[in-house]
């Protein structure tokens, strides 16, 4: 019994020399180039719309020009009809369109940005070797990956993924973190 027990202390993965490495997220929020600036793919998850459907649909849009104090309300009226005529058959009510424009409406030039939680989570290292990552906090608001780095080991190569959703405390999250070549 006593060699048993030996041996299955033995073969048992010894955790000991696991070490928790804080990540580093950066970045995450940019945009595609067609879309001016609007996080198009935070905004098509939250009304659960296909992004391409939203671009299609913002084309028949006219913003107000830039220095004019929005658009008049005739225009207002114009481009909301727009917009539902677009999403509407998708099921996207006027309410939830009000309450996801709002959500994501921002003026860069300004230096504003929409919502955003940094992710958070660490990476687990075992003899200076990468063995696995742990998401604690996904963040929300990522519009692209975000650059993830290991604290002070400078050399490891990473890559995260993003979940979206219609939860805007959940749009935009990293999902995962793996290593990459």
């Amino acid at each position: 019994m006593r060699l048993l027990l030996v041996f299955l202390l033995l073969a048992m993965p010894c955790f000991a020399d696991d070490t928790k490495v804080p990540l580093i997220f950066s970045g995450g929020h940019e945009t595609d180039g067609r879309d001016r600036g609007r996080p198009v793919i935070l905004i098509a998850s939250a009304l659960k719309v296909p992004p391409e459907v939203f671009r299609e649909t913002f084309t028949h849009v006219h913003p107000a020009p830039p220095g004019q104090n929005g658009p008049t309300d005739a225009e207002a009226r114009a481009n909301k009809k727009a917009l539902m005529d677009g999403l509407g058959k998708y099921g996207v009510t006027d309410e939830r369109l009000n309450e996801v424009s709002n959500r994501y409406r921002y003026r860069r030039d300004r230096g504003e940005m929409w919502p955003t939680h940094d992710a958070a989570g660490y990476a687990t290292v075992s003899n200076g070797v990468v063995t696995g990552f742990v998401i604690t906090d996904g963040g929300f608001g990522y519009s692209s990956p975000p650059t993830v780095s290991v604290k002070e080991m400078p050399g490891v190569q990473t890559a995260a993924t993003l979940s979206f959703s219609t939860d805007f405390e959940k749009n935009g999250a990293v999902a995962s973190v793996a290593l990459s070549k």
